[in-house]
């Protein structure tokens, strides 16, 4: 299977852009680029978050939408209360 982008270099989905991100950040924290590079891949990283961040908003917009007035506060660590 082939890496898909855009013409703009923009990721072909959120799942791409989070793998190519990770990358990044491994290969930065590992101290494997030079100087240039590491310039270059902060500012693709910093384009990967920012389209990332874009498409989770996206998806928030169709959830609340296929939900209406259904959606609900999550409160993490709480069960919802058995009705006796």
């Amino acid at each position: 299977m082939s890496k898909k982008t855009t013409p703009a270099g923009e990721p072909a989905s959120f799942e791409d852009a989070m793998a190519e991100l990770e990358r990044l950040v491994a290969q930065m924290e590992a101290g494997e680029l030079p100087l240039e590079a590491s310039v270059a891949a902060y500012k693709r990283g910093s384009e990967l978050v920012k389209f990332c961040a874009a498409q989770l908003e996206k998806v928030d917009s169709q959830v609340k939408v296929l939900e209406g007035d259904m959606l609900k506060p999550f409160s993490a660590g709480t069960e919802p209360e058995a009705e006796e």
